[in-house]
């Protein structure tokens, strides 16, 4: 707005040419705030498509869940890969035996925030540190495990969660293969959409809160398998370090 102030005082532009400058900035903004991998508001590590070996992260968002978990770990065990589990505070108090199981199987832990609401692009920057210490106090105490990989919930980033996850010296986790698991398409689709974009270096998006996705996540393995892929936890395709020392 300022700078439109200037240049409409200094040059003489109309107010209609400051109005749509300003127009296209709040849906740029907008959208960046959205879009996650715009890295607009702050820096996410999505892929890494310069790693040497065959490797790609599964990677789960919103559980531990008491009846969808067991089964994807099943499923994992069955086609040894290993994947990473972004768990929301509230649901990793619930259930602590599946963390624990989680992080026994060799898999990595997450934070999504604790409450995963709606209105958390809306929070102060104290407000998201708050959410964000929260679980990762939560986990480290069934764990033992001080978490420094988070993904924000709904891929909402704006300057207060930037500020808070610079401060708390998390690393922001995104990905490029977006599954789209929780919206009303059939299995068959979402792992249409799946297989044909993954690549060696991608992070694959995942939920495991549904039958839907189990489903998928035995088809998606069976094809990493038949392309000499393999799933590693995030931290390690993206040479990360997942927890503090």
């Amino acid at each position: 707005m300022a700078l439109t102030a200037i240049a409409g005082f200094f040059f003489h532009t109309s107010w209609w040419w400051s109005g749509a400058v300003l127009f296209i900035w709040f849906w740029i903004t907008l959208l960046g705030s959205f879009l996650i991998r715009w890295n607009y508001h702050l820096k996410a590590i999505h892929s890494n498509k310069k790693i040497q070996d065959n490797w790609v992260s599964i990677t789960f968002d919103d559980g531990p869940n008491v009846d969808i978990t067991p089964k994807v770990l099943q499923l994992l065990d069955a086609y040894n890969a290993k994947a990473t589990f972004f768990c929301i505070g509230k649901q990793a108090k619930a259930h602590p035996q599946l963390l624990k199981e989680i992080v026994a199987k060799g898999h990595t832990l997450g934070n999504h925030t604790y409450s995963h609401a709606r209105s958390f692009g809306f929070l102060g920057t104290q407000q998201v540190m708050d959410e964000l210490r929260k679980t990762n106090d939560l986990i480290e105490k069934i764990t033992g495990l001080k978490m420094r990989l988070y993904r924000p919930c709904f891929a909402v980033t704006n300057p207060q969660i930037e500020k808070a996850v610079a401060q708390l010296g998390l690393h922001v986790i995104g990905w490029n293969v977006r599954s789209l698991d929780t919206t009303p398409r059939p299995a068959s689709m979402v792992l249409k959409r799946i297989t044909s974009k993954t690549s060696k270096g991608d992070v694959i998006l995942l939920h495991d809160t549904s039958e839907k996705s189990v489903a998928v996540l035995e088809q998606l393995l069976l094809f990493l398998q038949e392309n000499n892929l393999r799933s590693v936890p995030v931290d390690r395709l993206l040479q990360r370090n997942a927890y503090a020392k």
